[in-house]
């Protein structure tokens, strides 16, 4: 089992767990659709070369968004970074990976 943590604008929040939900992260045992979400603020700076999905080049950006955290079999990790990826309005992600292990 792996634990998928994101971050994600909030108007674009619903529309990027759908897409992981779709393929079957977030189930665990006789549930599905599980998440955890946290409301923060994230900062940035698009530099040179960067084409920005929010923002402008040499301009810190500070965005509402969530950090989500789901869970994911261990079969579907890869296709659930890949989806995300996908599915994701930024052109570089923000995630952690986190190898869970059952006590």
């Amino acid at each position: 089992m792996y634990k998928l943590n994101f971050y994600v604008p909030s108007q674009n929040k619903e529309e990027v767990k759908k897409a992981l939900f779709n393929i079957g992260v977030g189930k665990f045992n006789n549930y599905d659709k599980c998440s955890f979400e946290t409301q923060g603020i994230g900062q940035f700076r698009p530099i040179n070369g960067a084409n920005p999905f929010l923002g402008q080049l040499d301009t810190v950006e500070l965005v509402k968004e969530y950090k989500i955290e789901m869970i994911c079999e261990d079969s579907q990790i890869r296709e659930a970074v890949k989806v995300l990826k996908e599915s994701h309005p930024y052109e570089e992600v923000a995630y952690e990976v986190f190898k869970m292990e059952e006590f």
